[in-house]
């Protein structure tokens, strides 16, 4: 598939398909006194894993959500369930803040099987389909992940 955005009927009638994985990339400004964690464990998309911007970025660097080298991106995504020629699709609970974020870092690594839900989590509540709480359920990945050389769209 090679869309970028998926609506959330698509999502719907794909949600179970084996090769398929749903990340919650929410991520809030701290001016804004929202956890994205605590709610992703109070209302997710059913099977969604949480992507934390925060935590898949580069630690050393004092600059916020710099983007993480090559072998710690592979071992976030394995740790998340995420494997090589798998389609993502990602949401967040704004509609389309963070998202975008997460999208843009799977295209840097070299990973385009990869789309945002159109809407996010207000869209797929709105169409009236289920959530799910917890923290959701990882399942190892049918394959490695392994990304292919990053693409020189960051500036130094």
């Amino acid at each position: 598939m090679s869309h970028t955005l998926v609506s959330v009927n698509w999502l719907k009638d794909h949600l179970y398909d084996t090769n398929i994985i749903v990340l919650d990339a929410s991520y809030h400004l701290p001016t804004a006194q929202r956890d994205p964690d605590t709610e992703f464990v109070e209302q997710h998309i059913p099977g969604a894993v949480r992507f934390d911007i925060e935590e898949i970025s580069d630690r050393e660097s004092d600059l916020p959500h710099m983007l993480p080298n090559t072998e710690d991106f592979d071992i976030a995504m394995q740790n998340l369930g995420v494997g090589s020629g798998m389609q993502v699709v990602i949401y967040d609970s704004i509609g389309f803040f963070s998202a975008a974020r997460a999208w843009w870092m799977f295209r840097y690594f070299g990973h385009y099987e990869v789309a945002v839900l159109d809407g996010g989590l207000p869209a797929w509540i709105a169409a009236g389909y289920a959530t799910e709480l917890g923290r959701g359920k990882v399942q190892p990945p049918p394959h490695p992940f392994k990304s292919k050389q990053p693409l020189d769209w960051t500036t130094t």
